[in-house]
């Protein structure tokens, strides 16, 4: 439950760094638009952010046509690392399997650099 929350709090927080924060918006649109996603490997919970200078969605779910997906071998480990989302912690926890990147891993730095504007 706590994981959900925190990605539903996460739609919610970018939405409003794109109406606040004017870096945010200038990043975004130097980018023209991230799609992510966040999920458990059993995908049990699962959710996906459409971004783009225009505004942000965000969804229930991972669709197959994302630019990124986060992969969390079950919520713990999830919890553990988005509580601190640098990079090191990224980085240990895929050295130790419990983090799976699909897609390019230039998208995850982009996505850092946005999020620091939260």
């Amino acid at each position: 439950m706590k994981l959900r929350l925190m990605l539903w709090l996460l739609g919610w927080l970018l939405k409003r760094a794109l109406r606040r924060k004017p870096r945010f918006r200038e990043l975004l649109g130097e980018m023209r638009g991230l799609d992510w996603g966040i999920a458990t490997e059993d995908l049990s919970i699962a959710r996906h952010y459409r971004m783009s200078p225009r505004g942000i969605q965000a969804g229930r779910g991972l669709p197959v046509d994302l630019d990124l997906e986060l992969r969390f071998e079950d919520e713990a480990s999830a919890l553990e690392v988005l509580r601190r989302p640098t990079q090191q912690a990224f980085l240990d926890g895929m050295m130790a399997g419990r983090v799976r990147l699909v897609g390019d891993s230039t998208d995850l730095q982009r996505l850092q650099r946005l999020l620091r504007h939260l």
